[in-house]
Formats: C-alpha cells, sequence, structure tokens
C-alpha cells in the first residue's frame, strides 16, 4: 500500500493519464482531419481503449488526500517518515500544544488582529470617501480654475498699473522741474521788465 502513496507512483499515474489524453486528442483530430497519422491504427481507438483503462484503474485506487501539512510539519511529505501524532490523548483546555510556543502564537495572533482592525478602519474609510458626492466636483474645479486665472490677469493689471504710477510719477517730477526752470525764467523777464519801466 506504500507503493500507491509513493511520489513515483503520483508521478507515473500523472504521466499516463496524461499521455492517454494526448492519444485521444490525437485520434480526434485524426477523425475530423479523415487522415490516419500511423497507417493501420486507428488512434482514437488506442486512445480510448487507454483512458478507459485509466477509468478503471483510477476507480479501484483509494482516493488520494492532498492537505499539503508538510509546511506545517516537516517530514509529512515523506510516506514512509516516523511522524508521531501531536497527542494521544485529549488536550485539557489549559494544556499547549506538543512543538507550538503558546506565547509566539499568542503574539503572532494578535499582530494579526491589529492588522485586521487596521483593514477594517481602512476599508470604513473607503466606503466614507464612496459615499461622498463628487457630481458637482469638476463644475467647482472648472469655477476655481476660472477664478485663479481672473486673480493672474488682475494681478497683471496691477504690475501694469504700477509700471504706469512709476512713469506717471516720472513725468510729474519732469513737469515739477521743467514748471521751477519756468519760473525762474518768467522771474528773471519779470525783473527785467520793471528795471525797462524805471
Amino acid at each position: 500500500m506504500s507503493f500507491i502513496h509513493s511520489k513515483g507512483f503520483l508521478y507515473a499515474k500523472n504521466l499516463i493519464i496524461g499521455v492517454g489524453a494526448a492519444v485521444v486528442l490525437l485520434g480526434a483530430l485524426e477523425k475530423i482531419e479523415h487522415t490516419q497519422f500511423i497507417p493501420g491504427v486507428s488512434l482514437i481507438t488506442v486512445g480510448l481503449l487507454v483512458e478507459a483503462g485509466l477509468f478503471l484503474f483510477l476507480g479501484i485506487l483509494p482516493p488520494h488526500k492532498e492537505y499539503y501539512w508538510e509546511k506545517l510539519y516537516p517530514g509529512l511529505d515523506d510516506y514512509s517518515s516516523q511522524v508521531t501524532a501531536l497527542s494521544a490523548d485529549p488536550i485539557d483546555a489549559g494544556s499547549s500544544l506538543p512543538g507550538i510556543d503558546g506565547e509566539k502564537m499568542d503574539q503572532k495572533l494578535s499582530g494579526m488582529l491589529a492588522e485586521l482592525q487596521s483593514m477594517s478602519s481602512s476599508l470604513s474609510s473607503l466606503k466614507a470617501l464612496q459615499e461622498v458626492d463628487f457630481s458637482g466636483t469638476s463644475e467647482q474645479i472648472k469655477k476655481m480654475g476660472d477664478f485663479y486665472s481672473n486673480i493672474n490677469e488682475a494681478m497683471a493689471n496691477i504690475n501694469d498699473s504700477i509700471e504706469d504710477t512709476k512713469r506717471y510719477k516720472e513725468q510729474l517730477t519732469a513737469l515739477n522741474s521743467n514748471l521751477g526752470s519756468l519760473n525762474s525764467v518768467y522771474g528773471n523777464v519779470l525783473n527785467a521788465m520793471a528795471s525797462i519801466g524805471r
């Protein structure tokens, strides 16, 4: 019975099933194409006979369990290894399983619980975000864009106004200086006329 559970037997069983299925498919292709790949041999007949034998063979064999417990308990993947049972007696509520550190298990479980709580709060935040109404958002963003473009235009106008104000100030300064010169010339003319009238 140990031969049935060996890796070699399982590999051979899968190989025979695969080859039998391939022969059936080639036979079906042979029938569809109306040709004969091997003269005098009908592959579909051979393949169906092989498959019938395989199904009979698989019906006789006991089912094979595939739980992959060897990941938790190394050595279980070898059928002939001597692995002792976890416990022959029923386990009390206060006792711990042999080979399992209760403290480490508690730490891992509490870490997993904290991660699950964090995931739960993240999911509730996502749900709250999902319930927010974003229907008018695009219009609001467009309005904000228009507002910012208006502000930029106003700032440009203010800069232009500042430049105009500087030019105006310069022109006023030049005008004041010209008026001062004109006043002095006018004063000289008045003085000259006054001296002529004497």
